[in-house]
């Protein structure tokens, strides 16, 4: 699998970062076979959350597998705590049911607009915390994360505020379309490479956000595309883009194989991106938000 520098990490990361909010809702043994999955496939980044349900409880029990079978793994996790005393127990209750002492990364999760942007960079917001994790050798390096039409310009102000070593942003065809996302994203794109972060990409897969009643057949936040011509147009069409360290693969342990295979297969950029613009239900996984 092809690997890119995460930014002044230094990391060589696969293009695909194992999204274990897969994990959240599985038994040991199904997050077992899709770890192994993963790095069978090469896979060595791996991004987990102190909200995605179980797993970082289900990371726990494989940690000395996977650090043996993957010596250079990278293993990065979230806060979504605003607060500095709150973040900085999820901090090290992450550490204990990740069965480790240290993560390569601590990312402040879910900053989708200034308001939370305010309360983690303020007086006693989280960034203390994490910031106090990283003097102590808890975690190697800080990063932020958001989902919403407004992450992109809210992870610009992070960059100016303070210089988290990643951003990790939505964005996907659809959204590239969007000429007021588009022009958010390629100014946090062009800072990120100014300040030599590292970005990766989420909603990589989505298709649209799921319909009220729906019934939700995977257990990604978003309605997924589950063929693999459209899976591997939107992996193909997200790896292209200029600067682009990686994408998280969707949470559901049952598309993580169509992933792999897209990423060994990519197709030119512009047919990805035609094929997927055919698609009568492509839409923003933030229209109408049903969560």
């Amino acid at each position: 699998m092809e690997r890119r520098r995460l930014g002044r990490t230094g990391h060589e990361s696969s293009v695909l970062i194992y999204g274990a909010a897969a994990l959240g809702e599985v038994t040991q043994e199904v997050a077992d076979a899709s770890v192994q999955e993963a790095l069978d496939a090469g896979i060595n980044h791996i991004d987990v959350a102190a909200s995605y349900g179980e797993a970082e409880l289900r990371l726990g029990p494989l940690m000395s597998h996977i650090r043996a079978s993957c010596p250079d793994l990278f293993l990065a996790t979230k806060t979504g705590d605003r607060d500095a005393e709150e973040a900085w127990a999820s901090i090290n209750r992450s550490l204990e049911r990740l069965q480790t002492d240290r993560v390569d990364l601590l990312q402040l999760h879910a900053i989708g607009d200034l308001d939370e942007l305010d309360k983690v960079t303020g007086k006693g917001g989280a960034l203390e915390s994490a910031l106090r994790a990283q003097d102590e050798g808890l975690v190697g390096a800080v990063g932020i994360t958001g989902h919403g039409d407004g992450a992109p310009a809210t992870h610009l102000e992070a960059l100016r505020r303070h210089p988290f070593a990643t951003v990790l942003t939505p964005m996907n065809v659809v959204l590239h379309r969007d000429a007021a996302f588009r022009a958010g994203y390629e100014e946090l794109a062009d800072e990120v490479a100014r300040q030599d972060a590292g970005l990766m990409l989420i909603k990589t897969v989505s298709r649209q956000n799921w319909a009220r009643g729906q019934e939700r057949r995977y257990t990604t936040w978003y309605e997924p595309f589950d063929d693999p011509a459209s899976i591997t147009a939107a992996v193909s069409w997200a790896l292209s883009l200029p600067g682009v360290t990686g994408l998280a693969t969707p949470g559901d342990v049952g598309l993580l194989g169509m992933v792999i295979a897209a990423e060994r297969s990519r197709i030119d950029a512009d047919q990805a991106a035609a094929a997927l613009g055919a698609e009568p239900a492509y839409s923003s996984p933030f229209l109408d938000m049903d969560i």
